[in-house]
Parts: structure tokens; C-alpha cells; sequence
């Protein structure tokens, strides 16, 4: 049972992968049920009535007959879920606390329907893939909430470590470290760390998995012929995420833009934008599959482009159609304490913002392969003019007029193009489809779609 002080503690700690708060009783009791069943799906947690989303008690008031309508409500849980539901008075207001354990019986089921925890949210598993993968994780335990029983937490979890994320997450000074851990439930019920804190909080997570390590290699030309760097991220998540972002713009182009009177301020802008790399950096942290012990993330500079790779493909439950659009996670716990430190946003939209980034400046989209490891590949910018001379030489003069409209603006209509090139329309079709056929151009969309120029560099023709 949890004491007014832990129940403030967990409150000001705000809403996660395991608490949830709800200023008042809902209507309809089913909602809070329904938590109830994705913490039981996930490793456990605490819902809180009487407390609103901005982290304030309010406090709240339960009779008995509401007191039996949750209680009759979350036994409609299948197989049968033992919560603790009692109320705390905290300075004076009262606080309805549901305590969910870890369930050991997966998968809970409420109204025929399996729900789940993502993040600091639940969600209703719908599809056959999503209910696929809840089956496979439920079988082989989430690797990060599987318990690591080599670590030695007062050796091996340095304070300056728990120190750094209590500053990153805003967490208030006046709770403990084990109170910390024990809101995050970071500790597993045979009393070990868990997996995903000994990659937060370790001093040398690496002794404990050795390919949980990011690869930084940098690559003179197009191919992997030439290293020129070859570097290991190690550490904590963090400090690789943190490492990996130096190294990045070490051997990008970084110019600044001083603003202000008196330049008081100066503006880093990347040739590529710096948060495009904090997303897909974050994001192979966070979804990376840390049960193939022979692979690690890699992040690949190249002349032309940068490629971040992570072991995993695609989560099993998100559909391809769907991709970018929603969110699943391999390592929910993980996920969480990003979440926590602030560096992952609203499930399901990274994708979508490292696309937004790329077109408001102008660069070609992102590419994803999902299959068998995950990789997105990022174009970087280059001098038009030099490529076309040095790598498309083999192309007609109005080819290269019709790249370089298109390189300026992918949405170019036929119409321009013939204006360009003095061709008849029949003409243009013909040319766009050598240009396709050369693998350089592709249109995406019919009516109202953009081209997509492709910035490879076929075989120059004898």
C-alpha cells in the first residue's frame, strides 16, 4: 500500500509507462478498466483518481456503491486480476488509488479486447499483426523488462548517472533515488534491475550486453571501401545518444547564423537539420531489437549520404501501409524513460517529423528499408551542377534541364518542362521515362504528386 509520501512522489514524477491519473471518476468506468488491463499487459502500474493532468491533487470522493462499481468493473478482466484499491488521504484530500500488479498470467483480456501499454498511453489492440506481436513479446518477455541478475546496483549505477536523469526528466530533488526507481518500476519482482535501467543507469552497460553500443564509421566516397573513422558509442543510452550527435556534427557541414543585435546568440544550422538526427538516433535506441546479441546500431557517413541502422525491421504489429503513422515498441520500458527526458514526443510522429524537416529545407525525403535490420538513409545536400558533370555525363542536355527543374522544385509540372525544353509533350513523357528507366526518377502520387529525384550515381556510359 502506498504511503501519502510515495503517492506525492509519483505525482510529481507525472504520468508514464506505469501511473496514470485521473482527476475525477469517469462515467464510464470501462476507461479506467480498460488501464487497469494494459498495465497488466505491461509490467504493472498505479492509477491515481483525483489527481489532473497537470500533475495537481484535487482529491476525490468514492462512496461505497462506486467503490464496488470499480471493483465489479475490473473483475470483468480475464483471467482474474487481484488489484489493490484502497484511498489515501494526501494533506487533506483524498487520493483513489488502484495498485496493478505485473501480470503473470498474459494476455489479459477485458470485453474480448487486449489492451496495452505505449508509452504513457493504453491502446486498444485491434489487428491480427498487433495481437501477433503482443503474443511473441508476451512469450519471450520484453527485453527490457526482463531482470538482469549479474548487476550490482550500489556498484554498478553510478549517482551521477541517476543524477543526470532525474535533471533531464525534472524530476524534484526532495524524492530518493529508490523512491525514483521504485515509481519508474525499474526493479523487478524477484528484487533485480531491469534490463532497460541497466542500459540507462549503468556506468559500463556494455559489460552486460556487448552490442548495446551505437558504431559511428565515416567513409571517404560512396561505397565502404575507405574508413576514415571508425569510433564505438558506449555507455549509457543517453551518453550514447549524446556522443553519437558530437561525432555527427564533426563531420557534417555546420555553419552559423548569428542572431540578434550585437550577436548575442548564434544558430547552429546543420546541412542536414540537426533534429532529423536526434529523432532517428533516439528512435534506434528506443526500438531496437536488444535480444540479437550480433548486432549493433550503426551510423554510416558517407560522401553523398547518411545511413542509421538499428537491429529489427519493422515491430510485427505495424502494418507497412501504416508506417509512420503508428507506433509500437519493442522496448516499452525504454521508450518510457525517453519519454520521461523529454526526447521522444507523441508516439507514431517521428517519422513524420523527419520528413516535414527534410522538404522545409528543401532536401530529398528520408528513406526507410524496414526489412530484416531498420535503416533510414538521409541525403545529403550537394552541388547540382558538379554531380550532374562528374556522374550523369551520359545524359542529353535537356535531360539535365529536366533534373535540375525537378531538383528545384519536385512538383514541377509538365508544362514547365516543355517551356524548359522547347519539347513537345509526347517528348517530355518519352525523356522522364529514360530518366526513370535510368533508376534517377520516380513520381510519387498521380494528380497533384511530386517527383522524386533519386541522387545516385549510375555507371557513366562508355
Amino acid at each position: 500500500m502506498l504511503n501519502p509520501t510515495e503517492i506525492k512522489s509519483i505525482v510529481s514524477s507525472g504520468e508514464g509507462f506505469n501511473a496514470e491519473f485521473k482527476e475525477r471518476l469517469p462515467t464510464n468506468l470501462k476507461s479506467i478498466t480498460e488501464e487497469v488491463c494494459a498495465f497488466a499487459n505491461a509490467s504493472g502500474g498505479v492509477v491515481l483518481i483525483g489527481v489532473d493532468d497537470k500533475n495537481i491533487i484535487k482529491g476525490v470522493t468514492i462512496d461505497n456503491s462506486k467503490r464496488s462499481a470499480i471493483q465489479n468493473s475490473i473483475g470483468e478482466i480475464s483471467p482474474p486480476l487481484q488489484c489493490e484499491f484502497y484511498i489515501v488521504d494526501v494533506e487533506g484530500n483524498n487520493v483513489a488509488v488502484i495498485e496493478v500488479p505485473y501480470g503473470q498470467n498474459k494476455p489479459y483480456v477485458l470485453s474480448g479486447a487486449i489492451y496495452v501499454r505505449q508509452g504513457p498511453n493504453s491502446q486498444k489492440l485491434t489487428t491480427v499483426e498487433e495481437m501477433r506481436n503482443f503474443f511473441q513479446q508476451a512469450e519471450k518477455i520484453y527485453f527490457d523488462e526482463a531482470s538482469c541478475k549479474e548487476i550490482d546496483i550500489k556498484k554498478d549505477i553510478p549517482k551521477e548517472n541517476i543524477d543526470t536523469f532525474r535533471f533531464e526528466a525534472g524530476l524534484v530533488n526532495n524524492t530518493s533515488d529508490e523512491q525514483v526507481f521504485s515509481n519508474l518500476k525499474l526493479i523487478s519482482n524477484e528484487g533485480y534491475l531491469k534490463n532497460g535501467a541497466v542500459l540507462f543507469f549503468a556506468k559500463e552497460p556494455e559489460r552486460f550486453f556487448e552490442k548495446a553500443v551505437i558504431r559511428c564509421v565515416a567513409f571517404d566516397g560512396l561505397d565502404k571501401r575507405y574508413i576514415i573513422d571508425d569510433k564505438i558509442m558506449a555507455g549509457t543510452l543517453f551518453q550514447q545518444y549524446q556522443q553519437s550527435m558530437i561525432w555527427l556534427k564533426s563531420k557534417l557541414n555546420v555553419r552559423y547564423d548569428i542572431e540578434n543585435e550585437g550577436g548575442k546568440a548564434r544558430k547552429e544550422l546543420w546541412e542536414i537539420p540537426e533534429t532529423v538526427f536526434k529523432e532517428a538516433v533516439i528512435n534506434s535506441l528506443a526500438h531496437r531489437d536488444y535480444y540479437d546479441k550480433g548486432g549493433r546500431i550503426t551510423i554510416e557517413l558517407f560522401n553523398d549520404r547518411v545511413e542509421i541502422t538499428n537491429p529489427g525491421g519493422l515491430v510485427s504489429s505495424i502494418a507497412k501501409n501504416e508506417f509512420g503513422k503508428k507506433s509500437s515498441s519493442r522496448n516499452p520500458l525504454i521508450f518510457g524513460l525517453f519519454e520521461r527526458m523529454r526526447l521522444v514526443e507523441q508516439i507514431g510522429s517521428g517519422i513524420s517529423r523527419m520528413r516535414d524537416l527534410m522538404k522545409d529545407e528543401g532536401l530529398t525525403p528520408p528513406e526507410f528499408n524496414t526489412d530484416g535490420m531498420f535503416t533510414v538513409t538521409f541525403r545529403r545536400p550537394f552541388d547540382f551542377e558538379m554531380w550532374v558533370n562528374k556522374w550523369v555525363n551520359n545524359l542529353s542536355e535537356k535531360q539535365i534541364i529536366i533534373l535540375k527543374a525537378i531538383h528545384e522544385n519536385l512538383a514541377v509540372k509538365k508544362s514547365t518542362l516543355q517551356e524548359l525544353t522547347d519539347f513537345s509533350a509526347s517528348a517530355i513523357d518519352k525523356n522522364l521515362e529514360i530518366l526513370k528507366k535510368e533508376g534517377l526518377l520516380e513520381r510519387e502520387g498521380t494528380k497533384g504528386g511530386v517527383w522524386i529525384l533519386h541522387y545516385i550515381y549510375p555507371k557513366v556510359s562508355e
